[in-house]
């Protein structure tokens, strides 16, 4: 495990690499698709990967149908996720003494599969890409601005600060929902049938947001999760106000390097780039235009990209709309698309006309009845509710998640690494029927660290003042 050594101090490495290119001698440079950091010595490069090859292989001849996971070596970890047949990402992440560095694998791999997803949503399957050009640099340049301009969301300084025990009690890759009345679930039906018309005959797709959690979706469920996941990373009113901050901080002459923009069909490099932070803003139309709030550019481009789907036989175009705290976001048809910038001002008509009284009336009702961000706080509990099935969690806000300590955090921590564990195990040997089970544990601090996995739910919990919590439950406990 020492090649990957020579990385010592230079924090994570992640990489990207097509097992079906570069067999000749010679070409091993040819199969490297992405490697962060871009400016890390080719020679590195190929030691890093090389070694990657090796386990690979070596674990497929002792397990030929489950993908190797995991490698833990003494000064570092590598977590692998087989994106695509022969198409391997590595994260490569270094162990070091500081307990604040410390992370839980299975989040690490979770950061992996997210921006698969994500690329993949804009611009296809990475081995579409090297097919449509067996050469890789158009697979090369889109993987370069997406994942750069991804992993900024994790810069601290001049450092990438990944996940680690702190965020215990967060579950990457599920949507979180908002719970609603039966007054208001007639007010979301009624706004999705007339976003579903605004293309005449042609059915359109929509997921409604309310705040950062989701009202209502007409996509299945692996579609919603990726639109989901981008939306929260980049279009809701809190992500624009970040990416706002995002734009002042760069306008003041501090320089986030992403690597060159590559232009896409229309000339537009916002659609081609679409994690890139100070590009997008709310109009004052209310649709979401690329560009920036500075009065030199504003409104310059008009920000309508068109996404791939996993389950949806057509490619969507997306718009993207918000009033207050509501932001829709509506699929069409690229098909259906005639006239393509005609086309989609007539939708926006067709929306502005048709559905702002109904988006009005619901952005109402779900304030009046929205608790805040405490809506879901349980006294006493700091808790993590996953169902991996239909990919749905919910979770104790941030702010009270840190006011639990650090022993608890660590404790929590390691309780899931064993329970990733023991899921793996039970999957490799018995596939079709989840395994229950429960897990308690007191913590150096004497707090209470709890799992508990039925029928696939997972629940995750931490109780500092268990005496407390089991009196204030007697208290608010309603008879039968």
């Amino acid at each position: 495990m020492g090649l990957s050594s020579a990385a010592a101090g230079e924090g994570p490495q992640l990489c990207v690499f097509d097992l079906r290119r570069g067999q000749q001698e010679g070409q091993e440079l040819d199969k490297i698709l992405f490697f962060h950091p871009t400016d890390c010595p080719i020679l590195l490069q190929l030691s890093v990967i090389g070694l990657c090859e090796g386990i690979i292989t070596f674990a497929r001849i002792f397990s030929p149908d489950d993908d190797c996971e995991v490698i833990e070596s003494e000064k570092h970890s590598h977590v692998f996720y087989q994106a695509e047949a022969d198409i391997w990402m590595v994260l490569v992440v270094e162990k070091n003494k500081d307990i604040e560095s410390t992370w839980r694998c299975g989040a690490l791999q979770g950061i992996l599969k997210e921006v698969h997803s994500l690329f993949t949503m804009f611009h296809g399957p990475i081995r579409t890409l090297l097919d449509r050009q067996p050469s890789a640099e158009l697979a090369r340049g889109h993987l370069r601005t997406f994942f750069t301009d991804y992993l900024s969301d994790f810069n601290a300084g001049k450092k990438i600060q990944l996940p680690t025990f702190r965020d215990c009690l967060k579950e990457r890759g599920t949507v979180q929902m908002l719970t609603i009345s039966r007054e208001v679930a007639l007010e979301v039906q009624s706004l999705t049938t007339v976003l579903g018309s605004c293309l005449g005959n042609v059915m359109c797709q929509s997921l409604v947001l309310f705040e950062d959690l989701l009202v209502s979706t007409t996509l299945p469920p692996d579609d919603t999760l990726n639109l989901y996941t981008y939306a929260i990373l980049r279009l809701t009113p809190r992500a624009l106000l970040s990416n706002a901050t995002s734009w002042s901080y760069l306008r003041k002459g501090t320089s986030v390097h992403a690597g060159p923009t590559s232009s896409s069909s229309n000339g537009t490099a916002s659609v081609e780039r679409p994690l890139q932070r100070e590009k997008l803003y709310k109009g004052k139309d209310g649709f979401v235009a690329a560009g920036s709030t500075t009065s030199e550019v504003r409104g310059a481009v008009a920000w309508v990209p068109i996404l791939w789907f996993q389950q949806a036989e057509d490619r969507m175009h997306l718009c993207v709309y918000q009033h207050k705290n509501i932001t829709i976001l509506l699929l069409i048809p690229a098909s259906s698309l005639i006239n393509g910038d005609d086309g989609i001002a007539h939708v926006k008509r067709h929306l502005l006309e048709n559905a702002s009284q109904n988006i009005v009336t619901l952005e109402l009702k779900l304030s009046r009845g929205w608790g805040g961000e405490n809506a879901y706080h349980v006294g006493g509990y700091r808790y993590l509710l996953v169902d991996p099935d239909r990919k749905v969690s919910r979770a104790s806000p941030p702010g009270k998640v840190t006011t639990l300590s650090k022993d608890s955090l660590l404790s929590l921590n390691r309780l899931r690494e064993e329970i990733d564990l023991e899921k793996s195990r039970a999957k490799r040997s018995d596939s079709c029927h989840d395994k229950d089970f429960e897990v308690c544990i007191r913590a150096k601090n004497n707090a209470w660290v709890i799992a508990k996995v039925t029928r696939g739910r997972e629940l995750y919990m931490a109780l500092e003042k268990a005496g407390t919590v089991k009196e204030h439950s007697l208290q608010t406990r309603t008879p039968k």
